[in-house]
Order: C-alpha cells, then structure tokens, then sequence
C-alpha cells in the first residue's frame, strides 16, 4: 500500500505524449520495498506505457569520494539485475542530474522521483520541477511515516517527536506489495553514453573525485545488506540492549550505509525486526534507533537550513560553548593529528582507526570521538569542522541526515543542559562510561589493530 500522504505533486503540468513513464532513481537505490518503483510502476500500467528508471551519477556530490562511489555503483550494479528480472530498463548516466532528468523527460508521459532531505537532493527536485513538461510526483519512501506527517516544525528532541511517531506508526507500517510490470521495457536500445556498470571501480578511473583513500570493496548492494541483517537477527538481536555499548564486540546491525545509499527499506528492516523471535522490549530498543533516532535526523535536516554548520546547533548549545571557547585545554590537536589519529588516547585512536580502516565507528565508541574533538579542539566552530570533515571523508554513510544529527549532538542539539563546566559550558560532557573497564577497552583497540 502507498498511503496519499507519501506523495507530493512537484509541478502541476498535463500529461503529455511520449514513450515511457521514467523513474528519476536517486535517494532509493533499490529494486524492492521502494514505494517510489511500485508507484511508477502503477502509473506505467495506468497510462499503458513502458518504464524506463535512470540513475543520474554526478560527480560532483559535495565530499563524496572513491570509497562512497565505489559502495554506490556495486549497489546500482544489482539494482540494474534485480529491474531487469522485473522486465524494467534502468539506464545509469554520467553527468548533472537536473539536465540529464530534463534530457529523458521530453520523451516522458509521466515523471516519478524518490525523495531526499538534504539541500542539494531538494534544489536537484525543484530545478528539476521547473524544467519539466510533463507531471513530476515525489514518493516519499526512506522513512517509516513521511516527515511533514510526522511534524510541521523542527522537534526539539526524542522526546517531543516520538509520540507523534508513534502516533502515527500504525498507518505507515504495513508491507509494500509488489506491482507487476505489464509492459517489459528490457527491449529499449543503447542509449547514447550511457555507462556500462560491470565493472565498478573502472567507472571511478574517470570520474573527477578524490582518489586518495583505501576502497572498501564487495559491500555495496542490497543482497549484502540483507545478508547482513539476517545475520544481526540470529546472532545478535537478542542481546542488543545489552551489547550495543560494548565496542569490544562488534554486533551492531551495520545498516546505515546501507539506508544512507537507499539499498535497503527501513520499513523492510522494521519489518524483519518485528517478526524476529525475541522479546518484545529487544525489539523496541532496537527500533528506537531506527525509527525514532533517525526520523528525527531527517526531521532535523528539513526543517534546520543550517543542518551542517555550528550555526544548526540551538541558541543555548551555541551562547554556553562561546562563553567557554577560550577556557584553557590540557591537550589541543590541529586536523592532520586527529585524521593521522596521533592522540594521546589509546581509545580515541583506535576509533579513527576503526572509521579510516572500515568506514564506521562503533556507536557508542563514536559518541566519545566527536565528544573528544571538541575537547581537544582550538575553538568549538573549528571542533565541528573537523568532525564534519573527518566523517563525511571516511564514513559509508557520511553525508546522512543521521551523520549530521550525531556531529550536532556532540554539540547540545537534540539534547538538554547539564551543570556548567569548562570547556563543555553547559553541553553533556562524555568520558569513556562502558569503556572504563580496561579489559573492554583493551579488547576493542586489539580488534581494530588487527585489522
């Protein structure tokens, strides 16, 4: 089922003649559990025409590099496989999404997209809105319950947005059902340019990014997102609640990348996590994070237009940490120091091994990373440069809604005041809490060493 509330007219133009329905592919990179697919395959069977799906490939996304290329075009390689099976031509183009968008919908009767929160994916649809001539609808499928639903402002906090959340689950949690193609469009030819997507890392010898960082390859794609989970709800689910703050074991889900690129639904992983045979309370522990804590990122990133600067965080985060940003630090690092993970800390160390080498921090182990650079850091605007840069650089899922409320609440956002102490004002300060016991933080610097 798509709820109404999923879509959103983007323009208001007629239907015009033309041979296909296109699917403008972007946020959601996958081939199933993808509300924005089903609804253009509706259309397609409405309006007896074939569809066509394109994936624009810009290289030009702000801080994207090789590492997060790579991921994506291994995921849009079995996306391209898993259409074909349904019958559907996806069509992968090197270039700027707007023009490539209005090159393929002048011979389009009906154009759908998915839906992103971030300023460049909405300034992508707007632009988009105003060069096309034929319909352009929005289906909004990268969360549980869409975000205006969900709130018409930004929330303060968990708290504020999670009974309106769940208010609301009933009516969005309900599995997609998947349309049949009536009009195979397997038998469009060649388009002109259009990339050949066999061989990934071949793809990023000519694309004008950042090369200087190790690859992580054979992870991208939703089979490997799946399998993953899979593994997560047999091995670990059930000790999550306890185990999710001990970096020594590594039993976290690992889904972010993966909902960050769109190669898995987070009403899929909902759905698994419901049906799984443990407690009801390990079940809802889990999906706070995945419903609660992430939905309010997006509702964080749409309604804050200063999302990923210091001037995001609120005004109380901001005025404290300014009062003490000249209180004296027994350790201060400059960026080469933390990126280089030449501190002090044995710990902290180890966490920005663990994000260079594998793309990821341990959750809990993060929190006490970004809380530690604004510690060690001159002031705190440069302590959030050089969170922003060394996640959005290294992460798999840097660049996220969810990456950039995690680098804020180091600094107060989603949070509230505690007892005013230097350098922090009144922000939560963070020790090693769990880490305390040196055999727990022994047994993670050993792991990510070994690695």
């Amino acid at each position: 089922m798509i709820q109404r509330e999923r879509l959103k007219e983007l323009n208001n133009k007629p239907l015009q003649e033309g041979s296909y329905i296109l699917y403008w592919m972007q946020a959601a990179q996958r081939a199933e559990w993808n509300h924005a697919l089903e609804y253009a395959i509706q259309k397609a069977n409405e309006l007896q025409k074939p569809l066509l799906v394109l994936f624009s490939l810009t290289d030009r996304f702000p801080e994207a590099n090789a590492r997060h290329y790579l991921f994506l075009l291994e995921g849009l390689q079995e996306t391209q496989r898993k259409l074909a099976q349904r019958e559907i031509r996806m069509v992968v183009y090197l270039g700027d999404p707007v023009e490539n968008v209005a090159q393929f919908s002048q011979k389009a009767t009906f154009l759908v997209t998915d839906r992103g929160y971030l300023r460049i994916q909405r300034e992508w649809r707007e632009k988009v809105a105003q060069q096309v001539n034929c319909p352009f609808w929005q289906v909004e499928t990268e969360v549980i319950v869409p975000v205006e639903v969900v709130s018409p402002h930004e929330e303060y906090g968990a708290y504020t947005i999670r009974p309106k959340l769940k208010k609301q689950l009933n009516r969005y949690l309900i599995p997609l059902r998947e349309e049949t193609v009536r009009i195979p469009s397997l038998s469009f030819p060649a388009f002109p340019h259009e990339l050949d997507l066999s061989a990934p890392e071949k793809i990023l010898e000519y694309l004008g990014i950042d090369k200087n960082i190790a690859l992580l390859p054979h992870l991208g794609g939703t089979d490997r997102a799946k399998a993953k989970l899979k593994e997560f709800i047999a091995h670990h689910l059930s000790r999550y609640p306890t185990s999710r703050n001990d970096p020594s074991q590594d039993t976290l889900s690992a889904m972010s990348p993966y909902l960050h690129f769109g190669q898995i639904s987070p009403l899929f992983i909902t759905q698994e996590i419901i049906g799984a045979p443990v407690p009801e309370e390990v079940k809802e522990t889990y999906l706070e994070e995945l419903i609660v804590r992430r939905e309010l990122s997006m509702n964080f990133v749409f309604y804050n237009p200063h999302y990923d600067s210091f001037q995001g965080l609120p005004s109380w985060a901001q005025d404290t940490l300014r009062k003490h940003r000249r209180d004296s630090r027994k350790y201060h690092y400059h960026l080469e120091d933390f990126e280089n993970a030449r501190t002090h800390d044995v710990l902290w160390n180890a966490a920005q091994k663990e994000l260079v080498k594998t793309g990821k921090i341990h959750g809990y182990v993060r929190m006490y990373w970004g809380k530690k650079v604004l510690e060690w850091s001159n002031d705190p605007e440069e302590a959030f440069h050089t969170l922003l840069y060394l996640n959005n650089k290294y992460a798999l899922d840097g660049r996220d809604p969810n990456s950039f409320a995690g680098i804020a609440w180091c600094f107060g956002k989603h949070d509230r005041a505690f007892g005013e102490r230097p350098i922090f004002g009144k922000v939560r300060y963070m020790g090693k809490g769990n880490v305390r016991k040196k055999s727990i933080e022994r047994a993670y610097v050993e792991r990510i060493e070994r690695m």
